[in-house]
């Protein structure tokens, strides 16, 4: 659905998402995908989402089949980003650039439902004068990951590197490695995905393949792993559209990334997972999508660049716990 800010929201609860979802704030969560479970929980709190019919609302509990529900999303207060001493995981950094290992959960600028605590706000503390470096409200900001994905990115700290770096991505002169955990037994040892991408036509927070006026996506792909029923899969980019992985493995290979609350359903996860990696990733909002490798020329120095980041800690027990012949 299309969220505009300062306006109320019906939702209507049907019998797919009885099957697909245990709990309000999962259901919310995805109809409504950039509000995250703190912020549903802080409307929730304040009274922003309610139901008609005077049926009490629960976060951890779903309502019953036809429950109408309104959610009312304040209009965000309009500000420069600040300076926030958040955590960075710094990977390589000199006058021109920082490069970071970006944690799943992290947004990368603020947004409506994510004033502060984002990455911009990390790295405008850390690199104290970013002035005239890009958007203002994104400084230094010339690509991005989704918030749940995790991996490297790289931060201009100058216009001048900020303008040649955007040039890069533009020409795609930029190497990019993802590596996902999939939902599929079996799939190809490797090839290429090619389709356009555009805005869905009824589902606006989410892209989709070979839609009218829809932009050309390639993805080149090899398994790296197989389990009993996932794939660990090392994706390739050779364009960089909006949930292009995302959408290519959910359409195309018919090989939704696990965990991922907008091209999958909390059903396609069941019964699929020993019972260990059941109870690790019970709690995880994220998908097991991770940014591993980024190369580039560097746009002032000339110097060949090349970054790897390492797994999150839970996507390194997942595939712990997939290998474990053990469990069950």
């Amino acid at each position: 659905m299309s969220l505009k800010n300062g306006t109320s929201h019906q939702l209507i609860i049907e019998s797919h998402d009885l099957e697909n979802f245990k709990r309000l704030d999962q259901y919310l969560s995805f109809y409504l995908e950039y509000l995250s479970r703190t912020h549903i929980k802080n409307l929730f709190e304040k009274g922003h989402i309610q139901a008609k019919k005077d049926i009490k609302l629960e976060l951890k509990k779903l309502p019953p089949l036809g429950t109408q529900i309104e959610v009312f999303v304040p209009p965000p207060v309009e500000a420069s980003a600040t300076a926030q001493d958040i955590a960075l995981d710094i990977l390589y950094e000199d006058p021109h650039l920082i490069v970071i290992n970006k944690p799943a959960g992290l947004v990368v600028h603020p947004a409506p439902g994510h004033p502060d605590g984002t990455l911009v706000n990390a790295i405008l503390f850390h690199c104290k004068d970013l002035t005239g470096v890009g958007d203002e409200k994104r400084p230094g900001i010339v690509h991005r990951l989704d918030k749940g994905t995790s991996g490297v990115m790289v931060v201009a700290k100058t216009q001048a590197c900020h303008e040649g770096l955007i040039k890069l991505f533009s020409s795609h002169d930029i190497e990019r490695q993802y590596h996902a955990v999939v939902i599929k037994k079996e799939l190809p040892v490797g090839g290429t995905l090619k389709s356009n991408i555009g805005r869905h036509p009824q589902q606006r927070q989410k892209m989709e393949a070979n839609v009218r006026n829809g932009k050309e996506a390639i993805t080149h792909y090899r398994v790296l792993k197989k389990f009993k029923t996932l794939c660990l899969v090392e994706f390739t980019l050779e364009t960089g559209r909006t949930h292009q992985i995302r959408v290519h493995t959910s359409r195309l290979l018919n090989a939704p990334i696990l965990n991922d609350p907008l091209y999958s359903s909390a059903s396609r996860h069941q019964g699929i997972l020993p019972a260990k990696a059941q109870e690790l990733i019970k709690d995880y909002e994220h998908p097991f999508l991770h940014a591993k490798n980024l190369g580039f020329i560097h746009p002032i120095t000339k110097e060949k660049l090349f970054f790897t980041s390492h797994y999150p800690e839970i996507f390194n027990s997942l595939i712990e716990a997939l290998d474990d012949k053990t469990s069950s």
